[in-house]
């Protein structure tokens, strides 16, 4: 059945530039496709549905590309100590690493259901969801297949840090890591990733762990210059990374390197946000012609959300970036740090993925931060929220 979107306030499309926001226009969706885009008065006349947007803005689902969804128990007393001025450091990953092997696959199951129902109410049609709270062979490879069951975006990163009982012996890890491990991951993964910083993996670890599994078949991501620029972007260029993310410090050089290399760079502002660092300056980015994609890096330690409205939000008020450039990176930019090319964008032969705000214009989704601006939520041509 031919499904019309009409009475649209603006539309995003991310076909082409010129105007980002189009008014006027209306679509068409049958079989989870989008197959006719147009102004509304030209639109087909045997739709069998409409879906009246009542003046309303409608623009691609939002693409999470960073998110850290299987795990256990919390770190609210960790946030409360940043909030009180504790610095942040990685090593408090240790303890959701405790908590995620004591827990069931039940209880790992419905935690991350729990938060994809909340990405859905999100306008977030699309997510990666990353390993990385086993740091052994068996709970690596059981949180990957329990994240597989949620999405096809799924990343083997054993590599989160080095677990407490190879404190003393980090070549052994690593060796874990490039052998057992990854061959274990294999058929739960689309990609592996690596976090190369202070405090978790040097560069020299990180290449021989991102070439095993590009070696092996995966897309190579990377956890890079959340702490401390330690070379990881040199490592990313050099492997035909398709994301850096994080890059809370980066220098001219490094951005010119990531521009050269045509790599995305995801930026993460809830992380700054429940650290207190520094938000890094996105005009840098895109004046370097660096492609920026923005995710939740939803994960109980940095950045405990799921709300793509309060990273836009963040991104736009700390990072600098306009509200089309915000909702862009949230969008095509995520797709492309995905390295996907059928979610995104509302154009014929696109999936049908979308969310209808209940405001008129995107503006809305930084300018009522903590008011969720999301009316409803389509996967597929499927209502996701009523």
């Amino acid at each position: 059945m031919l499904t019309l979107v009409r009475n649209i306030g603006e539309l995003i499309t991310n076909e082409g530039s010129d105007p980002y926001r189009k008014s006027g226009c209306a679509f068409t969706f049958s079989e989870g496709l989008i197959n006719w885009v147009g102004p509304e008065a030209d639109a087909p006349d045997n739709c069998g549905h409409i879906i009246d947007a009542a003046g309303c803005a409608v623009l691609p689902g939002f693409v999470d590309s960073h998110s850290h969804l299987i795990f256990a128990g919390d770190r609210s007393a960790e946030f409360a100590a940043r909030m009180n001025g504790e610095p942040y450091a990685a090593g408090g990953i240790h303890s959701t690493v405790a908590a995620t092997r004591a827990a069931t696959d039940s209880e790992l199951r419905s935690n991350c259901a729990s938060l994809v129902d909340e990405f859905h109410a999100s306008g977030i049609t699309t997510c990666e969801i990353k390993s990385g709270y086993g740091l052994d062979v068996e709970n690596e490879i059981r949180s990957l297949r329990i994240a597989r069951e949620f999405t096809p975006e799924t990343t083997f990163l054993g590599a989160h840090v080095i677990p407490r009982e190879f404190a003393c012996d980090p070549k052994a890890y690593v060796d874990l890591v490039c052998g057992e491990m990854l061959t274990a991951a294999l058929p739960y993964s689309r990609w592996i990733d690596v976090f190369c910083d202070r405090g978790a993996f040097n560069p020299d670890q990180a290449r021989r762990i991102l070439r095993a599994g590009a070696e092996a078949g995966l897309l190579v991501k990377l956890h890079a210059n959340q702490i401390e620029s330690i070379g990881g972007i040199d490592v990313a260029c050099e492997l035909g990374a398709i994301s850096v993310d994080h890059l809370t410090h980066i220098s001219d050089s490094e951005l010119k390197n990531l521009a050269g290399a045509g790599i995305v760079a995801t930026l993460l502002p809830g992380v700054e946000f429940s650290t207190r660092s520094d938000y890094p300056d996105a005009r840098r980015f895109y004046e370097a012609g660096v492609e920026v994609a923005l995710a939740t890096d939803c994960n109980p330690g940095s950045s405990f959300t799921t709300s793509m409205q309060l990273v836009i939000a963040l991104a736009v008020r700390e990072m600098h970036m306009s509200v089309d450039q915000a909702i862009r990176a949230a969008t095509l930019g995520g797709a492309h740090a995905l390295a996907r090319t059928d979610i995104a964008v509302i154009a014929p032969g696109m999936k049908a993925d979308f969310m209808v705000l209940s405001a008129p214009s995107i503006d809305f989704l930084a300018y009522r931060p903590g008011v969720p601006q999301i009316a409803h939520t389509y996967l597929a041509g499927k209502a996701l929220t009523t």
